[in-house]
């Protein structure tokens, strides 16, 4: 079953602008069957298939001969050097919408297309689904339902068991992504640390306590939180400080990309253990974050999401940066609205900060205004950033 996804009118416009498209996201994200669904009458071709890396490998101009353009090329990241081949070849052709590109190793493919292609390509970041996308056409769901469940497509589209598909995919991601990065020594504490970092989503990073947790030093935090952020599996959260250097934070946060994801490392294997769980609250953030993140990329826009804490932990979960003004969001899994909630925003009014919008998402299901603040059912995040 296809599900629709909200980024598919801006890849068909992309492919009408540039001579390449190019689709990243983690693993099992749905890049592939978006592109096969998008562009049905183009060749495929996916470089996971080892006769078809071998001949990109080996003889890439004579790859690019069989496959002249009009081509969907899948795992591109398997054959990096090919992108020069490809560079060349569409200079040459001066045609728009020669090559789809996918690939889920940012590791690689990341520093070949900016190398590469340059002005050639049109960059598209696909996470999995909205909550918007895996339910507008299915009535639903409750809280602890969609935090367990998470949204990675398959879990969603082929019903499959949340905790059995988590399992297979982090023993996917750590064998085949991570064993190619670091040391084989390291995994058994890589996947520890992942476990680890669960247990933190929503939480500002302490670098030193992660790295006294986990038994490595500051620096291997450093370098592994970078490859779980460059994989699309956790997204790390800027403080704001311009203006107000002296007086703010400058650590960031942690939020892992996909709910479900988190609730499976934290041992969770049921939507009822939720409701009473002491993090249910730091997972509903962090799908609130998610859907945020998700609403930027699929209108193929750059995000302007940052925090902001100061020294005396005065902190809004959401700052959107405009540069000459800010909009706030505060993130409550509660269902009833207290004065309380609003604080810590009114205290950023007093700030020489410009503060032009106030939104509050909360565990409710109405959308109204109070205290000069725009109040956001849970399920409805994605209106903040329309149009």
């Amino acid at each position: 079953m296809y599900l629709h996804r909200e980024i598919s009118t801006s890849v068909l416009r992309l492919a009408e602008q540039y001579p390449i498209v190019t689709i990243t996201g983690p693993r099992q994200s749905g890049k592939t069957t978006l592109a096969r669904k998008l562009f049905p009458e183009r060749d495929y071709v996916s470089l996971e298939d080892i006769d078809n890396r071998q001949f990109a490998l080996n003889d890439p101009r004579g790859f690019l001969t069989k496959y002249p353009g009009n081509v969907i090329i899948d795992e591109v990241q398997r054959v990096p050097d090919l992108l020069s081949y490809i560079q060349t070849f569409v200079d040459s052709r001066e045609e728009k919408g020669l090559f789809i590109l996918t690939g889920s190793r940012q590791f690689e493919l990341m520093d070949a297309v900016t190398q590469s292609l340059a002005g050639r390509t049109a960059l598209v970041h696909l996470l999995p689904f909205s909550y918007n996308e895996a339910y507008s056409n299915k009535g639903g769901a409750s809280i602890s339902e969609t935090l367990y469940r998470g949204f990675y497509p398959r879990i969603i589209a082929e019903k499959l068991n949340p905790t059995e598909a988590y399992s297979f995919y982090v023993n996917t991601y750590i064998e085949r992504d991570v064993r190619q990065i670091i040391n084989v020594q390291e995994l058994s504490l890589f996947e520890v640390f992942l476990k680890l970092c669960a247990g933190r989503t929503g939480q500002i990073i302490n670098y030193s306590e992660l790295a006294g947790s986990c038994g490595i030093d500051h620096k291997t935090v450093k370098r592994w939180l970078s490859i779980l952020e460059t994989s699309y599996i956790v997204k790390i959260l800027r403080p704001y400080y311009r203006n107000l250097n002296k007086r703010l934070i400058k650590s960031p946060k942690l939020y892992f990309c996909d709910p479900g994801l988190a609730a499976y490392l934290l041992n969770i294997r049921k939507p009822s253990q939720l409701e009473n769980h002491p993090l249910i609250g730091a997972l509903f953030e962090t799908y609130a974050v998610g859907e945020l993140f998700k609403s930027f990329y699929n209108k193929i826009r750059k995000d302007n999401l940052y925090f902001f804490r100061d020294s005396r932990a005065r902190e809004v979960d959401i700052l959107f940066d405009k540069v000459v003004s800010v909009d706030l969001l505060e993130i409550k899994i509660a269902q009833t609205i207290h004065s309380s909630m609003f604080r810590q925003m009114h205290y950023v009014h007093t700030l020489p900060i410009k503060v032009e919008r106030m939104f509050l998402v909360y565990g409710g299901e109405e959308c109204y205004s109070r205290e000069n603040t725009q109040i956001i059912s849970w399920n409805k995040i994605a209106d903040i950033l329309e149009p």
